[in-house]
């Protein structure tokens, strides 16, 4: 092999094209992420994401005409406002942008100690950039001839894990010399997964001077409709929150599961995270609660934003006194470890 990784071909005429060494490529994806928060780079990005059929399921002649109009004149503002109280400024870029590529160094470091150069890791997202597309076609242009594909979603949903799918397989599809592939399945119920989970809210509680009266497990939200159609989200949150209340040794009553970032008209999955934690100070008297986020695998608009802002606040307005929000799992050494862990059972046969 020479200086550019190229792998000479024996017995191959002169003009026979370039042929990179063989690898393997785990490609890490997450939801996405706009550009910047002005209101060009809003739209772009909530054009992509509400168009697509996987998230939004309506007629595309009845919902398109509505999503150009008034949604997208209005709500890229809104949303821009929201993103830019969260903004990383410094980098230039959003947190989710700012957590994924800290991920993606710790586990290629991660893989590259334990595999060598063979493995090349990279991370791309399905709205927004980096694209799939643009991804799958730099891995095979860099000679991977496999590609792990994990979509850092714990639980599958159809608007997410499936979406992210989709895309990477259309990447796949506009390739002359197709990788084989491969896609993580969700690990809602991995032990390293819920162990890192635990882990995070033993610390958070630590350095806390009282304990929180409960702590709310808030889950991004779909329309119930997807569950009444087979998909298995609801179900995998719910058991997501049953295993981390039995490794933290808590009684069910310690944990609620909740569903937030409701969007549209029709009914989604409940309790309502916004409503619950509004419940729990006025009826139940929880006037100290913790909320995490467990379905997000890094801090985001709907963590950093919605929970710590809007939840908090509805929670206050009722009466509450204490909200404690603890973060996502992000780039922490024990998530490290769950993801990589998962990744080794998925490269099993390939390195």
């Amino acid at each position: 092999m020479n200086d550019m990784g190229f792998h000479p071909l024996p017995h191959a005429p002169t003009d026979h094209p370039k042929v990179r060494m063989a690898k393997v490529g785990i490609l890490l994806a997450n939801l996405g992420t706009p550009d910047g928060y002005d209101y060009w780079s809003m739209r772009r990005y909530l054009s992509e994401f509400l168009s697509d059929r996987r998230v939004i399921d309506y007629s595309p002649f009845l919902w398109q005409p509505l999503l150009q109009g008034v949604i997208l004149t209005s709500r890229p503002f809104r949303s821009g406002a929201a993103y830019k109280s969260i903004w990383n400024h410094e980098a230039g870029e959003s947190p989710l942008a700012t957590i994924t590529k800290a991920q993606t160094k710790a586990v290629a470091e991660r893989m590259q100690k334990t595999y060598g150069p063979q493995v090349m890791v990279d991370y791309c997202m399905r709205y927004g950039n980096p694209s799939t597309i643009d991804k799958v076609r730099e891995m095979q242009e860099a000679g991977c001839d496999r590609i792990v594909f994990f979509p850092l979603y714990p639980h599958y949903a159809g608007a997410t894990s499936a979406t992210a799918i989709d895309q990477f397989y259309r990447g796949l599809m506009k390739l002359t010399w197709q990788p084989n592939a491969r896609t993580v399945p969700p690990y809602y119920d991995d032990a390293r997964y819920i162990e890192a989970l635990a882990g995070s809210i033993r610390r958070a509680y630590d350095v806390l001077d009282v304990e929180p009266d409960i702590l709310v497990c808030s889950y991004h939200g779909v329309p119930k409709r997807y569950l009444m159609q087979g998909d298995p989200y609801h179900c995998q949150c719910q058991k997501t929150t049953r295993l981390l209340g039995e490794k933290l040794g808590w009684s069910q009553d310690k944990l609620v599961t909740t569903f937030q970032s409701k969007f549209g008209p029709e009914e989604w999955l409940k309790p309502y995270t916004v409503e619950e934690v509004a419940r729990l100070a006025e009826e139940d008297g929880k006037k100290n609660i913790a909320v995490c986020a467990p379905a997000f695998s890094a801090d985001c608009i709907e963590t950093l934003e919605e929970i710590n802002e809007e939840i908090k606040e509805s929670f206050e307005e009722a009466g509450g006194e204490r909200f404690t929000y603890i973060p996502c799992l992000n780039d922490e050494a024990a998530h490290i470890d769950a993801l990589c862990g998962i990744l080794d059972d998925n490269l099993k046969g390939w390195v």
